[in-house]
């Protein structure tokens, strides 16, 4: 039964006409989730069973398959190492951006969002040059005396990987900066006159208390590598295909929905126990410790 406190502090029962307003106003936003979320999965559910014959054949055909499997091996180690590698970089700049001069954050934070908001296409692009034989990258090392030849840095995995990296860096260093700053600048202090040295307080204390950022951020750089389409179909190659290809080539080049939302579910499926798990171990935790 839905309660409210009153004026001397005890638990009431909300009244009827209240509780049917309160649950008016989300009905707009239900139905737009219903509408636009929910019917889309069923009926992709119900293409991948019943196209082109009613069964199970596509998700039988996805995991029997040799090559569909490489394809889900490639997206689930290149997203793996996306988040891993964006959160060794992204920790520092965001325990950097908390505890930096206001005016600096500033700069740094519209660096940060210039990048997001520049063109996904243009920044991909931008990417193939310099990871090319001849650009400034291989340049750079060979210049420098550490390679003797030109790196394969593109159409690879390794390309996607690092242009991957780069655009998923910001989606990791806001969450984490939001949680780092709310951590009392004291707990460490503390932590140093209890004769706890920098490594100590570092994976004793700063981390700890940052695990709830960091498991969101890892989580939404995670889920979003699984279903990135555009740089990994301009820096992989045809040969390094990821599921988001796979998905676009069932139903653009082939039109076999039924693969194609096989595919697509098993991506969904992949993505919301992920949630579920973070939510699990991360979701009654306070932020920053507080």
């Amino acid at each position: 039964m839905s309660t409210y406190s009153d004026a001397s502090g005890a638990i009431m029962p909300l009244p009827k006409a209240r509780r049917a307003t309160g649950f008016g106003g989300v009905v707009p936003a239900l139905a737009f989730v219903g509408i636009f979320f929910v019917v889309p999965v069923v009926v992709l559910l119900l293409r991948s069973v019943l196209e082109p014959v009613p069964g199970l054949g596509n998700y039988a055909q996805l995991i029997g398959s040799a090559t569909y499997l490489k394809i889900f091996a490639n997206t689930f180690i290149v997203s793996g190492f996306v988040t891993v590698i964006s959160l060794l970089i992204g920790f520092p700049v965001a325990w950097a951006l908390a505890i930096m001069p206001g005016r600096l954050t500033s700069v740094i934070f519209a660096i940060l969002l210039l990048s997001m908001w520049t063109n996904l296409l243009a920044r991909t692009y931008a990417w193939m040059v310099l990871l090319q034989r001849t650009g400034l990258i291989n340049k750079m090392l060979m210049g420098m005396g550490l390679v003797d030849q030109p790196l394969a840095l593109v159409n690879n995995l390794t390309g996607v990987t690092i242009g991957m990296t780069y655009i998923m860096l910001p989606f990791i260093i806001l969450p984490l900066y939001g949680v780092i700053k709310k951590i009392d600048p004291s707990t460490l202090q503390a932590a140093a006159l209890c004769g706890a040295n920098r490594w100590q307080c570092l994976t004793r204390v700063l981390l700890p208390l940052a695990m709830p950022g960091m498991a969101a951020g890892a989580l939404m750089v995670f889920v979003m590598s699984l279903g990135y389409f555009v740089t990994p179909s301009l820096l992989g190659g045809t040969a390094n295909m990821m599921l988001a290809e796979l998905i676009a080539q069932f139903v653009q080049s082939l039109v076999n929905w039924g693969m194609g939302g096989a595919a697509a579910l098993v991506l969904l499926v992949v993505t919301l126990s992920l949630y579920a798990a973070q939510l699990r171990f991360f979701g009654s935790q306070n932020p920053g410790g507080r």
